[in-house]
């Protein structure tokens, strides 16, 4: 006689937990413990969202109970000089500030890449500025865009014989003076993380490339920038939102006049928190985050599609 061995199956009185699989088990416990951090998330982040849209078809003063008013801030919106104003503002800084800035951080990083002597040092010296605080550093530039003399960049200028120049307090230079500040503030993130993807690049590929004869220019082109794609991706989209929420560098550079000369260099987030701060129109306020948060969503996900499907 041949006994076959069988598995002891639950017992007829167990519970239903004992009668769970070891895997549906692990799965129920894994989502116990996400439950909590899941639900804070959800509260402080998707529940402002919503609100932020609801509040979007209200007027509301804080002073006064929210009343609903459909579509009127956004009709509003989309009939105000100022917005639209304000619109090819930001959409200048994303425009100009996020490839420029990429390509001066990827040129830094390909070549501080190959540097020996102090590498830690130099690349600690491009990062200082990312840790420093955006407020310090847009009144450190604001000193130096002053007229002379207290002005750095105007003494230069007066030394080498060339005119001052207004900068901050000229409709046509002040947003391009701000956008140096934001693209060097940035710079630093930007190199270190160009210098992980070039860093995760396996040497055999050059290697192997220096055998076949190509040339660095050959190499750069097809093996360096196509195996750097993720890590653009990310730069692209990351500093993409960066530029678009703008706010720091040009309230603080301009705190005599938030939005410099004639709102040239207002931001979208500074227009909704002079709405929300200043005039207290909270409906119209968030009418504009909402256009915001939008124009954040459709830049970020045609990046993301244009720069995936391109090989």
């Amino acid at each position: 006689m041949t006994s076959v061995a069988t598995q002891p199956g639950p017992a007829p009185d167990a519970g239903l937990w004992d009668r769970l699989s070891i895997r549906t088990k692990r799965v129920l416990w894994a989502w116990a413990f996400l439950t909590v951090p899941i639900i804070f998330y959800a509260g402080i982040r998707f529940y402002p969202t919503f609100q932020a849209f609801w509040l979007s078809l209200t007027d509301w003063d804080l002073l006064r109970p929210a009343s609903f008013i459909g579509l009127d801030n956004y009709k509003t919106l989309f009939s105000d000089p100022l917005f639209w104003r304000v619109f090819r503002n930001t959409f200048a800084y994303l425009i100009i500030g996020t490839p420029a800035s990429l390509v001066i951080a990827f040129v830094v990083a390909y070549y501080l890449d190959r540097v020996r002597f102090m590498h830690g040092f130099i690349r600690a010296l491009y990062f200082l500025p990312f840790l420093t605080t955006a407020a310090a550093m847009a009144w450190v530039w604001r000193w130096f865009y002053q007229p002379v003399p207290i002005g750095v960049i105007n003494g230069f200028l007066q030394t080498v014989g060339l005119p001052a120049q207004p900068f901050l307090r000229s409709v046509d230079q002040a947003l391009p003076a701000i956008m140096v500040t934001a693209i060097w503030a940035g710079l630093g993130f930007q190199i270190i993380i160009f210098m992980a993807g070039l860093r995760a690049i396996p040497t055999t590929y050059y290697e192997a490339a220096r055998i076949d004869g190509l040339g660095e220019w050959a190499i750069l082109r097809k093996i360096t920038l196509p195996l750097l794609k993720p890590t653009t991706v990310f730069l692209v989209v990351f500093s993409s939102i960066g530029f678009l929420r703008i706010f720091d560098q040009v309230y603080n550079m301009t705190t005599n006049d938030p939005g410099g000369p004639l709102n040239s260099t207002k931001p979208l987030v500074l227009m909704i928190y002079q709405t929300a701060f200043s005039s207290y129109d909270m409906g119209y306020a968030a009418a504009q985050t909402v256009v915001l948060f939008t124009i954040l969503l459709v830049v970020s996900l045609m990046q993301l599609w244009v720069l995936r499907n391109r090989a």
